[in-house]
Parts: C-alpha cells; sequence; structure tokens
C-alpha cells in the first residue's frame, strides 16, 4: 500500500533532531510503526514471535546488542520489554547525538516497575492519532487553520462531501488500513476494533480480568454521552439499568481510566479564561472517544442510522471534529480544549496555542439555524472575555458538516465545512 503522508511526519522529524529518542505513543492500529518505519534507518520488531524469545532474553543479559544498528533505530512494541527504556537512555547520554532510537506502542503499557529512569532530557514524546480527513484524503485542505489564526480578510473554498459520505466518514473512522479498502470491507474495521477492546485489550492494560458485558454497557453509555461533561454517577445510573446494585463509581473509574491507558477514550480538558462576569467555569473534562467509528460501533449503528437519526449523527459529528482538531492542533503547538460556565455558555473547541493565541469553535452539523446559533454563542463567549487580562481570541469559527461553501460572513466569524479544513 502507498503510504499516505501524515501532518506526525514533520514533528517526528523535528522532535528527533532534538532529542535522543522519540516515543510514539496512540491507539492501535492508528500508523504509529508505519509512520516510524518512513524515516528509521534499522528496525527490532519485538513482537515477532520467531525472535521474541531471544530478544527477551538478550534484554537480561545484554541489551545493548538490541539497539545497535543505523539510527534512528525503531524498537517497536517497546513495552514488551521497557528495560530497553533504560538502555536506550544510557546508549543516547554515550553517544551524545540527537536522533538515535524512535520507540513505538500502544495496546499494553509498559510495567513502569521495570523503569528506573523518566527519559528526561533524552526523551520526547508524540501523541498519534488516527488519521484526519486531510490525512486520509477527504478534506481539501483548502481551508488552513494557521491562516485562520492571521485573520484573513476573506476564505474561498468549495466543499465536495456529501451528507451521506460524511455519515460513512464517522462510521469507518480514521483507520489508516481502512482508508484503502472497500465501503463494506472498511466499516467492519470499526466493530473488529470494537470486539478486540471488549475481549481483550481491556483486560491486558493491567492483567485484571474485566467484566466484558459491562465493558460494552460502559463503552455504549459513553457514546451516548460523546461531548458531554457527564459525572461518573450519571454513568452508573444509565448502566445500573441491566446491572447489578454492586457496580459503584469506583469500578466504573477503574474501566474508564483502562480504556484510557489504550487510548480508546480521551477527554478534553476545560478552558479558564478570564471573564468580565462572574460565571462559575465548569472545570469537568468533557467525554470523547478517540475515534467517531468506536462510538458508532459501541452503539452498534452505521452510515443509514446516523441520516436517520440527525441527533446522534450530530454528537458524533463532534467526535469527529474534535478528532481532526487535535491532529492539526499538534502541527501548530496547540491544544483542544472544551468551554461551559454555569450561565450554560458553551463553546465546543478552543484551540489554544503556546504563544497565548486561541480561536473558539462551535461545531455544528450544519443548516443556517444551527450555524446562527453556534455563531451568537460564540459572539457571546468572546464579549465575555476579559480582554484586558488575556488577549482577544484570533479568530471564531462554526466548524460544520453540511454546507457547500466555507466562507466569511460579515460579523467577521467563519463558516468552515470539515471537509474543506487543514492545519
Amino acid at each position: 500500500m502507498e503510504y499516505k503522508p501524515r501532518i506526525l511526519d514533520e514533528l517526528l522529524e523535528d522532535k528527533l533532531a532534538g532529542k535522543g529518542a522519540v516515543l510514539i505513543e496512540g491507539p492501535k492500529w492508528c500508523g504509529k510503526t508505519t509512520t516510524a518505519e518512513q524515516v528509521a534507518k534499522s528496525v527490532l520488531y519485538l513482537a515477532d514471535p520467531k525472535e521474541r524469545d531471544e530478544y527477551l532474553n538478550l534484554v537480561d543479559i545484554n541489551p545493548s546488542l538490541l539497539l545497535e544498528g543505523k539510527t534512528p533505530r525503531l524498537i517497536d512494541e517497546w513495552q514488551i520489554a521497557p528495560k530497553l527504556w533504560d538502555a536506550a537512555r544510557f546508549e543516547i547520554d554515550h553517544r551524545n547525538q540527537e536522533g538515535q532510537f524512535i520507540f513505538t506502542g500502544s495496546a499494553v503499557p509498559a510495567d513502569s516497575t521495570q523503569i528506573e529512569h523518566s527519559g528526561t532530557g533524552r526523551f520526547a514524546w508524540l501523541t498519534m492519532y488516527p488519521m484526519s480527513l486531510f490525512e486520509s484524503g477527504e478534506s481539501s485542505g483548502f481551508v488552513s487553520l494557521k491562516d485562520l489564526f492571521n485573520d484573513p480578510s476573506m476564505i474561498s473554498a468549495k466543499n465536495d462531501l456529501k451528507i451521506d459520505e460524511l455519515a460513512f466518514l464517522v462510521c469507518r473512522g480514521g483507520w489508516p488500513r481502512a482508508t484503502f479498502m472497500k465501503p463494506k470491507i472498511a466499516l467492519e474495521q470499526a466493530y473488529d476494533y470494537y470486539e478486540a477492546i471488549i475481549r481483550s485489550d481491556i483486560s491486558r492494560v493491567d492483567g485484571i480480568q474485566r467484566n466484558p458485558e459491562r465493558v460494552k454497557k460502559l463503552m455504549r453509555v459513553y457514546a451516548r454521552h460523546s461531548g458531554q461533561q457527564v459525572a461518573l454517577t450519571t454513568l452508573r445510573k444509565d448502566m445500573l439499568a441491566n446491572d447489578s446494585e454492586g457496580l459503584d463509581v469506583d469500578t466504573i473509574n477503574t474501566y474508564i481510566l483502562a480504556l484510557k491507558k489504550i487510548f480508546v477514550i480521551e477527554d478534553v480538558e476545560s478552558w479558564n479564561p478570564n471573564l468580565r462576569s462572574k460565571a462559575a467555569i465548569r472545570s469537568s473534562d468533557t467525554r470523547y472517544f478517540v475515534d467517531p467509528s468506536i462510538a458508532a460501533a459501541s452503539l452498534g449503528i452505521g452510515p443509514t442510522d446516523l441520516i436517520n437519526d440527525l441527533n446522534t449523527f450530530g454528537f458524533l459529528f463532534e467526535t469527529l471534529c474534535i478528532r481532526d482538531l487535535k491532529v492539526y492542533a499538534s502541527a501548530l503547538n496547540g491544544k483542544i480544549y472544551h468551554y461551559r460556565d454555569s450561565y450554560g455558555l458553551e463553546c465546543d473547541a478552543v484551540l489554544h496555542l503556546r504563544n497565548g493565541d486561541y480561536g473558539l469553535i462551535e461545531i455544528k452539523l450544519g443548516g443556517e439555524r444551527l450555524i446562527e446559533e453556534g455563531a451568537k454563542n460564540l459572539k457571546k463567549l468572546a464579549n465575555n472575555l476579559d480582554t484586558t487580562k488575556m488577549k482577544s481570541p484570533s479568530f471564531l469559527m462554526v466548524l460544520v458538516g453540511t454546507g457547500s461553501y466555507a466562507y466569511k460572513r460579515k460579523d467577521g466569524i467563519f463558516v468552515v465545512p470539515i471537509g474543506c479544513l487543514k492545519n
């Protein structure tokens, strides 16, 4: 298969230029190994069943032998032999050169008890996500988030994504191999992924056997509450409909933490700006799956179901947008936040850059009424920010699914279809 360039490619090159090693983390099957292979000059595949036992023996006897090879050397599925972490740190110190190693791994976190050094000063970390629509080729990329921070006088782009295509992309997800498959086969990949989580991955996190039916119920409830700041007690109440009273909040939390460790769930933190009003900012994280296809699989639905249920389509579309915004933000030295206050004012996404610049983004599936609603919320929030204590927002944007064009409104708010966006 032809390699589809990733936004992480350039980030990886930069990190290798500044550190002895780079650890790429993220969901399994999102393309970490394939991306690392593009720059690696030699590779150690620790999961290779023909060599694994010998590798593990060498780790205890002479780990430096496994680190020999042209650099950067890729150590794939490094969590199988966590002692290689300290061995790599030692090699980095004595070689005194940057760009020596790339470590990748995801499904089962490494045993931290076998690691003595944090890696500070030697390792850099990168988080990889499933493909954004720009990376998979479904977004034209005619509208750049980077350009929006420069306040363009106008933008102009045509959106070619139709609503049925968008529903398909939500359910297919951003799994690289799925982008090469026929639609029917591609849609099955998320269900297989979901089954692997339930049957194996969530119990392999820490060796604790977890109830598959409870995992299913939790993931279904989580999917239903995507994009919301929902308390664990609320999740418990929804799960108890078909479960025993023995299910407590602490148990649910351990399941959620396990799903976070294997990068199935990644919630969005709350943004804490300076306000003119006395509104109390809601500090709870907003709940999201790392890819909308996992939510769709958890609910047992497909593209036709989304077309027939626009409410569900709306919150799964928001999950897709958050995924893409996280990917794009990483290229801009930025991070995605969510805002909600005690007055009920919300902002779906705040893209905050390291230099303090930020943009406010409302996410709407489409339609003039929803666009107008999003624009009204953005202006209300922008007017409530105390710009004597912080910068004014660089841009206000309504990010939509449907709509034929990207454009700048007379009030200065950008309306951009996700099928036109890039970093």
